[in-house]
């Protein structure tokens, strides 16, 4: 269902929703960028991972995703990411994920979201410039622009752009090279999955701040899950996932 304005305990709180051929790259207006009641069963048992999980994003708002290991996190996100198709609805900017076509899927992944991933996910044989600016070409921005715009975002991220392999990148430089790629298409939402998780407490620190800030700075949501409750002291809210349910931190109902 879509409503204007209903509470955080209700299944929708979207604005009125385009269609996936009229997606908008770049929003406007604070209407949420994500919304998402969904169920996951786990394949091998009856055991549901994920259990009538309910919440909004907001843009430009960071949220943090806490639990134990094996509390369905990781799944949630790639619910969020479409790689997981749930018993139950997730729109981003109003258009469905669930149940669309796989090109509908695609357009809306290259276009409204960014993915950065614990080990930065980074293609070897490219340049870390190459890396940021083919998720550019594949949102659809002409080659100029797109090498352009990473070029700019890897300068204000302390990112080499020449004379380095990218296997050369130090722990630190990966993962802003990752955040580049995430950051290019100018997303609605961010997805961030343990980001920090294979680095020390010192980079840790570095890279947990470039990517609030710049999430808050570009106008994106974030979504973050990670096990660090340091690095989820950055976020507006923090959401705790237990035996499958979500509840927001200082809050006693489901969010």
């Amino acid at each position: 269902k879509v409503a204007s304005g209903t509470s955080r305990s209700s299944r929708w709180a979207v604005s009125e929703p385009p269609s996936s051929e009229d997606l908008d790259p770049y929003p406007t207006s604070d209407a949420p960028t994500t919304s998402t009641p969904s169920t996951v069963k786990s394949p091998i048992s009856a055991r549901r991972l994920l259990d009538d999980v309910s919440f909004t994003v907001f843009e430009s708002e960071s949220v943090a995703i806490m639990g134990a290991s094996g509390s369905g996190k990781t799944t949630l996100l790639n619910c969020v990411l479409g790689s997981i198709e749930p018993h139950g609805s997730i729109k981003i900017l109003g258009s469905e994920l669930v149940g669309g076509s796989r090109r509908q899927l695609t357009r809306i992944r290259s276009i409204s979201l960014g993915v950065v991933f614990q080990h930065g996910e980074l293609l070897e044989e490219l340049t870390p410039l190459e890396n940021v600016a083919v998720a550019g070409l594949a949102a659809g921005i002409a080659r100029g622009p797109a090498v352009e715009r990473a070029r700019d975002l890897m300068m204000r991220l302390g990112i080499p752009t020449v004379d380095v392999a990218t296997g050369e990148l130090s722990g630190g430089e990966r993962q802003r090279t990752a955040l580049a790629r995430a950051l290019v298409n100018s997303p609605a939402l961010i997805l961030a999955d343990e980001p920090t998780g294979s680095l020390d407490m010192a980079t840790r620190d570095s890279v947990c701040g470039t990517l609030f800030a710049s999430a808050k700075s570009e106008g994106s949501a974030l979504l973050i899950v990670t096990h660090d409750g340091e690095v989820a002291s950055h976020a507006d809210r923090i959401l705790d996932l237990h035996d499958g349910r979500l509840t927001e931190r200082g809050c006693d109902e489901n969010s």
